[in-house]
């Protein structure tokens, strides 16, 4: 994910005991015991029922036709495990169709996109989504901002609160669901909290269990694609550290234009290298590869502009400056400290390169202190080989994030499956499957939501704003 994705915070509106409906009394949710205190019938306006949970405000309630959607903030503790030392507010948004349909809950693993959509599994089953802003990023951020309170155990109790706090409202079954970092997180919740969903569905979910050891990467670089598109790759890389000089002058007349800066990396010439380094990985990632290998500039040919341009398009060349950077620190932070990230060889740009593929490290101000955990990775992976049910896994053929998946544990009583798209890069979904993996896909989720359906396949018609495909290219080299 290479450039930020500017979230704009609208103003906290505390909502009185007194709806639309005119209740005088309220129903309160405890997320402690997840129960009911004394209240109005489930008949209540959806907006007076969420506004009676304890800890929760509106930010705002956009219309949707068939919807309601709506922008909250929960009050959250900033340590789960001594919830009495201070509290922050995390944003939610709450996609409500109908109580008496099951719910999805959608985590990205970053910041809270504020406008209705609909991941995947919430089209396939017809149901409520509950989408939640990763703690740490803003304006999710406690303050002051105590960076040892962010790690996986501390985020998955987030959503666990925020489940026990809406299961009595929704209480249909629920999934929980993401793409990526957010299919990661779906994963971690599940490890420390099995018992909450009915099912999890996780798209192109990296498992770095062994920080240490990325060889599967490498060989992933080996062989995907044609050996003519992977040659091409290589040699406009190659010379685009060739040809260090001017493209650095490039760069430095675009990061003064746009205003950028080179502090947390250590200077242009890191960032440069970094983001050329990068080019290889997130072609793959997000490049559709069927029309993206005949637009890799030719290596003899193509102009300083041409290559510089080109670099923009795949990656971005504002990934590695302070402004890209700070968005995505609690990332980063987290890579460094417990998810683990990938350091690949690239042989053909070895004797060019002054740094190699850099660690998180350089990434996060050096006012915040990183210490790995070794141990939490494989904690996830041991869980999820034995443990796992109901769990399932979707790749893409052509995403190297998918090079160290997970696997989970294998027999029918375990219910947990693994699927592979076909040419698919990291935007890979069940739509994108086998025909015979897409129906049994489908028919899982929506056996798993206690929406069997004989047609194994969606029961919501697709819906073009609600149910996009978001990849953004700034996104790219993030998982």
């Amino acid at each position: 994910m290479h450039r930020t994705l500017r979230w704009a915070l609208s103003l906290t509106v505390l909502i009185g005991t007194v709806g639309t409906t005119g209740a005088t009394a309220t129903a309160a949710t405890d997320a402690s015991t997840g129960t009911f205190a004394a209240g109005p019938a489930a008949t209540a306006d959806i907006k007076d029922r969420l506004l009676a949970i304890k800890g929760m405000s509106l930010i705002e309630e956009k219309p949707y036709d068939g919807y309601r959607f709506f922008v909250l903030n929960y009050t959250q503790p900033i340590d789960h495990r001594h919830p009495s030392k201070g509290t922050f507010q995390q944003r939610i948004t709450v996609l409500h169709k109908d109580t008496a349909r099951p719910t999805v809950f959608h985590t990205s693993g970053y910041g809270l996109n504020t406008n209705p959509s609909r991941a995947e599994p919430t089209r396939i089953i017809d149901g409520n989504q509950v989408s939640m802003e990763y703690r740490f990023f803003t304006p999710s951020r406690p303050s002051p901002a105590d960076w040892s309170k962010l790690d996986i155990w501390q985020a998955a109790s987030d959503q666990h609160r925020i489940f026990k706090a809406l299961k009595p409202l929704y209480g249909k079954k629920w999934l929980s669901t993401g793409a990526s970092k957010g299919g990661m997180t779906a994963t971690y919740f599940e490890r420390f909290y099995p018992r909450d969903m009915d099912g999890v569905v996780a798209y192109v979910a990296p498992n770095d269990v062994d920080n240490r050891e990325d060889s599967a990467y490498d060989r992933f670089f080996e062989t995907v694609g044609t050996k003519e598109c992977r040659t091409a790759l290589q040699d406009a890389q190659r010379e685009a550290l060739e040809r260090r000089g001017p493209l650095k002058e490039k760069y430095a007349a675009y990061a003064a234009a746009n205003g950028q800066t080179f502090k947390t990396i250590g200077g242009l010439d890191r960032a440069f290298e970094a983001v050329v380094l990068d080019v290889n990985w997130g072609f793959w990632q997000y490049q559709p590869s069927s029309t993206a290998c005949g637009r890799v500039p030719d290596a003899d040919t193509a102009s300083d502009q041409e290559l510089f341009d080109w670099i923009e398009e795949v990656g971005g060349w504002s990934s590695y400056t302070d402004q890209g950077l700070e968005p995505y620190t609690p990332y980063y932070y987290q890579a460094g400290t417990q998810l683990g990230s990938p350091d690949i060889k690239q042989p053909w740009l070895a004797d060019l390169s002054r740094y190699g593929y850099q660690p998180p490290r350089n990434f996060v101000p050096r006012s915040i202190p990183m210490r790995f955990d070794k141990h939490a990775m494989k904690d996830v992976d041991r869980w999820v080989r034995h443990n796992s049910h109901r769990m399932m896994f979707v790749y893409g053929e052509n995403d190297p994030w998918g090079a160290e998946p997970f696997k989970p544990a294998r027999g029918a009583k375990h219910d947990s499956h693994v699927f592979t798209a076909p040419g698919a890069n990291h935007g890979a979904n069940v739509a994108g499957l086998t025909a015979a993996d897409k129906a049994k896909a489908t028919q899982r989720i929506l056996a798993w939501a206690g929406v069997p359906s004989a047609a194994a396949k969606p029961l919501a018609p697709y819906d073009k704003k609600l149910d996009q495909k978001r990849l953004d290219r700034d996104e790219s080299l993030r998982p």
